[in-house]
């Protein structure tokens, strides 16, 4: 793990913004004027998603992937002007939070300004012709870090924005060279200190794939050497199976106790149900009280929570990203007051660091964090059904933080109602 990893982080929360389909006008001055919202909700950190121009050639849909980016040092059109950046950002700081924007380093679009000027710095096929190692991402051209000028360019450039914003979520970072990273990041470092650097680390079955076209691909294990903050996709397969029956839940969350013994000590991974990449957890979960504990649950998790923009509505639809497709807010289930109180538990000192244990009973899981004699229990009746569990707590009475309200143990077993509940034990 990156030494220097402020631990904090796990008692904060990411918020995801797509700029285009955040609202209808899809601008950065639209967010700014929601920024008190976003804050309220309990966001510390904002990422932007891509905020550069788009590549016009071999666009998919009318308005292309924000991921095929045509110059690193621009400010996209259609968003606003470098002004209007500047004042977004400005505004999120005043408002206590940090920005991060995404980077996105393994390719470019097939006419961005680098192929124009370096044409050299790129992957060349045999017949030598530009192209990429995935096939059906045909809308970019890879980039090769085999050439020193690349990262000399691409180290500037981060340098450059890291005077105006707090940190990097890093695009696909396992098949960009892992020494280029711990480079980038130590040079960012002198222009704003405690930088903050997160992965989009990749599933484990990728990782293997891409190596066996004799390519690079960073672990977890490796990228956690660097980075701050890492993705979960190491066990999101086994989350998506639980939901669709075609695995077990207990698979899942013995996959997620297993974190704990074989990541650094102070690891932090990005806790998500759903992102601009994967389907809504409303339309995985379409219960809705299964869907509140499952929220809960992500923000009990040991790591840093992140809420993809409509998330907190419920929305089941995820954004197109390669057309205008506006957020349909306040069309789902409104999860604001949850996630709300979530943060505010998640603000408890004993998530910075804390020994976590996670295990199921039928379809409840039961998780706990603990630190000395403090400790914190939550109970998660995934499948939105009550239930009576064993539990190692004292018979008594107990507060449930998430409802102001009082549960029993009896004889060691705790009733639950089909609500999320989480009790503490001990005092800071």
């Amino acid at each position: 793990m990156a030494r220097n990893t402020d631990l904090h982080l796990r008692n904060q929360m990411i918020y995801s913004v797509f700029v285009r389909n955040y609202s209808s006008e899809g601008t950065f001055e639209k967010v700014r004027e929601d920024l008190p919202r976003i804050r309220s909700l309990g966001a510390d950190i904002i990422w932007l998603m891509p905020i550069h121009p788009i590549g016009k050639s071999n666009r998919k849909g009318s308005m292309g992937s924000p991921y095929a980016i045509r110059d690193y040092r621009a400010i996209n059109p259609e968003y606003g002007t470098l002004e209007d950046f500047q004042a977004l950002v400005d505004s999120i700081h005043a408002l206590g939070m940090k920005v991060i924007i995404d980077v996105v380093y393994n390719h470019t679009s097939p006419d961005s300004w680098l192929r124009e000027n370096h044409p050299e710095w790129f992957y060349h096929k045999p017949d030598g012709s530009f192209g990429n190692h995935v096939g059906e991402w045909t809308d970019i051209i890879d980039l090769d870090y085999n050439q020193r000028g690349l990262w000399e360019y691409q180290i500037e450039t981060l340098k450059m924005w890291a005077k105006t914003v707090d940190g990097f979520r890093c695009d696909v970072a396992p098949l960009v060279p892992l020494d280029f990273w711990r480079e980038a990041r130590e040079q960012v470092e002198a222009i704003r200190p405690g930088c903050l650097w997160l992965a989009e680390s990749i599933e484990p079955g990728f990782v293997r794939f891409i190596r066996s076209m004799g390519l690079t691909a960073a672990s977890d294990s490796e990228i956690f050497q660097v980075f701050d903050m890492a993705y979960d996709y190491d066990i999101y397969g086994k989350y998506l199976n639980a939901c669709i029956g075609k695995g077990t839940l207990e698979a899942f969350v013995e996959a997620l106790d297993g974190q704990e013994g074989i990541y650094p000590e102070n690891y932090v991974k990005m806790r998500t149900l759903e992102n601009h990449d994967r389907l809504r957890a409303a339309a995985l979960i379409p219960n809705g009280r299964a869907l509140r504990n499952w929220t809960a649950f992500a923000f009990f998790a040991k790591g840093i929570p992140m809420v993809y923009n409509g998330q907190e509505n419920g929305c089941v639809c995820r954004p197109n990203l390669f057309d205008r497709d506006t957020i349909p807010w306040g069309e789902g289930q409104d999860l604001t007051a949850l996630i709300q109180r979530m943060c505010a538990i998640r603000g408890d000192a004993l998530f910075t660091d804390s020994s976590f244990s996670a295990n199921t009973i039928g379809k409840t899981v039961i998780a706990s964090h603990q630190h000395g004699q403090q400790r914190m229990i939550g109970f998660f009746c995934t499948d939105g059904k009550g239930s009576v569990v064993p539990c190692d707590l004292p018979d008594g009475d107990y507060v449930n933080l998430l409802a102001d309200g009082i549960v029993r143990v009896d004889e060691g077993l705790l009733p639950l109602s089909g609500e999320p509940v989480i009790i503490k034990l001990g005092r800071n």
